[in-house]
């Protein structure tokens, strides 16, 4: 068998519906679906006993432990010779292992990736969250893609990689939030190649909501931060520019309030632009926003909403970075007591 499909699952039977549903579809036939339940509340068995003739299909149920150790239990019970390693709230197309199988027979490596996109059913909310996590102008190039900022590392979302190369590292750490990255950042120090597959893209629900999604980037943020402990000198400037525009936003928010101040003690026209000028870049920054994923998107609604979604990320994103700087740069706390109440309870 050549591939194996590894998904950890923690509560979304749902999801796992459509991904299954998916895979039903594929033009390429080679491959084992291995679904592992964390220990949901809410199982997912059902709707895996409803593709059992039409997959090749395992389903493991364990306590819960996260997905990369999810991940691990599924790819020690796996017979394929790559792995592929995807979340639950994917959804593939067609054609998905057709153009993975042909881009490993046209130029093989040891690992890789592939993008994501946003599908036409998705919810708005869904559609501005998929921009604000794709686009240029907010954090896509440091994903990854044609148009990156940094260089490529495969995201569990959608990763690949040689079994033995995986058993060889050891698969996926302890870590909480980030693990992916510590992992592909593992497999290229241990001398592996590693590729983006352009043709090979999924769609990725994400988060349903702001809030859920602030989660997210917010736990994003703080791994960054302990990636950076664990792999010195894989920080770079671009993994900062979220905390840049953190900071930026409330100085400019705090020299407006200032400028506010001023007016209720002075006279009024004397501080008005102090009070205006820091809305300028982002009154401006917004429109971009707005403009690009109307465009992209071809709705006015879909902008507005990338606006809050654009913030909301790079926010996110900025305070769990300052977190884990304060915690683990300068109390000097390691990664299990800093963060034991949220992630290691």
């Amino acid at each position: 068998m050549k591939y194996s499909i590894i998904v950890p699952v923690y509560n979304r039977p749902d999801e796992v519906d459509e991904l299954l549903d998916s895979l039903t579809r594929q033009a390429y036939s080679d491959f084992e679906v291995i679904i592992v339940e964390d220990g949901s509340a809410t199982p997912c068995k059902k709707v895996c006993e409803k593709y059992s003739n039409s997959l090749p299909l395992n389903y493991f149920l364990k306590a819960n432990s996260g997905p990369g150790q999810s991940r691990n239990y599924g790819a020690e019970r796996a017979k394929g010779d790559y792995l592929i390693i995807l979340d639950s709230d994917v959804v593939l197309p067609d054609g998905y292992l057709k153009a993975l199988d042909k881009e490993l027979s046209e130029n093989p490596c040891e690992a890789f990736g592939g993008a994501d996109a946003s599908h036409p059913s998705f919810t708005p909310v869904q559609k501005a969250i998929s921009y604000s996590m794709t686009s240029f102008f907010t954090t896509g190039g440091i994903r990854g893609g044609k148009a990156k900022l940094d260089k490529f590392y495969p995201r569990s979302y959608n990763m690949g990689i040689k079994r033995e190369v995986y058993q060889q590292l050891g698969g996926f750490s302890k870590m909480r939030f980030g693990e992916d990255i510590d992992f592909s950042y593992r497999i290229v120090e241990a001398g592996h190649k590693c590729r983006l597959f352009p043709t090979a893209w999924v769609w990725h629900k994400r988060r349903t909501d702001l809030r859920k999604f602030f989660r997210q980037v917010y736990n994003s943020g703080i791994a960054r931060i302990n990636l950076e402990k664990r792999h010195p000198g894989t920080m770079k400037l671009v993994h900062m520019l979220p905390m840049v525009f953190t900071v930026g936003v409330i100085a400019l928010i705090l020299i407006s309030m200032t400028g506010r101040l001023l007016m209720h003690y002075d006279d009024p026209h004397k501080w008005y632009w102090l009070c205006a000028a820091p809305w300028l870049p982002i009154l401006l920054y917004s429109l971009l926003i707005f403009i690009d994923s109307t465009i992209r998107n071809k709705s006015p609604r879909i902008g507005f909403i990338s606006i809050a979604a654009a913030f909301v990320q790079l926010m996110g994103y900025g305070f769990g970075f300052l977190e884990a700087w304060w915690k683990r740069c300068v109390r000097k706390q390691d990664e299990f007591q800093a963060f034991e109440k949220t992630f290691y309870k």
